[in-house]
């Protein structure tokens, strides 16, 4: 049945950020045990929970998506597009951040030099190579969002087939689970990266091609996609599967829409809803 939680807002105390939220905090000053100040003129954007009517459904199999769902590189990312974009007077504004979250690095780079109208002083090639020098730096520094680590833990625990399904090529992977190989290593079944497979979101090449990876492959209406990006949403809901969604505090509704199921945070997370085995607290 479709409903909204009541979610309180916040706002960061700490940082110049327009991330609001207590989820948006966490993300950008890294620091989960330090509380903010509420406000009541974020809390519709904050508060949007929902869950569509599926009826009883069965899943057997999830496939997570990576950055901005597991692991906090969005953040990382803007920072470094907005220092490569700094120096000819553009923007790395949140309507464009949206239009190419999940997509692979190069037809993402190709969007932002054409809708800032770069052509001629900047090649996507040149954007990427610049991004990814910044990016090489930071990486190593991405940290696990909320409820992620439990929710995997549990799954893997209760013998629920789990796999990764990420944009980012193997080396960046590597880099960005620096601190995390261990979990990483322990909960997945089997790991996609981007350069596996030719067609980036929003097609549906690499969840049908992580779906073929479980023994035996399930059928992909009994797989859940858990996702933070409108193109990753597209890519699951084009593959057959079941999509939930924990997208950024700035998405507009109109981009969450496609989703099954849309969460604040995975900490919101019940399995119980789709079959899965109850968290036992």
């Amino acid at each position: 049945m479709t409903g909204t939680r009541s979610v309180s807002a916040w706002t960061c105390r700490t940082v110049v950020s327009p991330r609001i939220g207590k989820l948006a905090c966490r993300r950008v000053c890294r620091q989960p045990g330090r509380w903010c100040k509420p406000t009541a003129s974020m809390a519709s954007s904050v508060a949007r929970a929902r869950r569509n009517d599926i009826g009883t459904q069965a899943i057997t199999h999830c496939l997570f998506d990576m950055d901005g769902l597991l692991l906090n590189t969005e953040d990382l990312y803007t920072l470094a597009q907005e220092e490569v974009l700094a120096p000819f007077g553009k923007k790395f504004t949140w309507d464009l951040k949206a239009s190419t979250m999940g997509m692979k690095a190069i037809p993402a780079s190709n969007l932002v030099v054409e809708t800032l109208g770069l052509q001629g002083q900047l090649t996507p090639e040149q954007f990427l190579a610049n991004r990814e020098r910044i990016l090489h730096k930071t990486f190593a520094s991405a940290s696990l969002l909320p409820g992620a680590e439990r929710l995997l833990r549990h799954l893997h625990q209760n013998g629920v087939p789990i796999c990764l399904a990420t944009s980012s090529d193997a080396f960046n992977f590597n880099l960005k689970t620096t601190h995390h190989k261990p979990l990483f290593n322990e909960v997945f079944h089997h790991k996609v990266t981007g350069d596996m497979i030719e067609n980036g979101k929003p097609a549906p090449d690499i969840f049908l091609h992580a779906a073929k990876g479980f023994e035996p492959p399930p059928d992909p209406s009994t797989c859940l996609v858990f996702e933070d990006a409108p193109n990753g949403v597209k890519a699951g809901k084009a593959a057959g599967m079941f999509v939930v969604m924990v997208p950024d505090p700035n998405m507009e509704e109109k981009d969450t829409l496609l989703a099954d199921e849309v969460l604040n945070s995975l900490q919101d997370f019940d399995p119980a809803h789709w079959g899965l085995p109850p968290f036992s607290e």
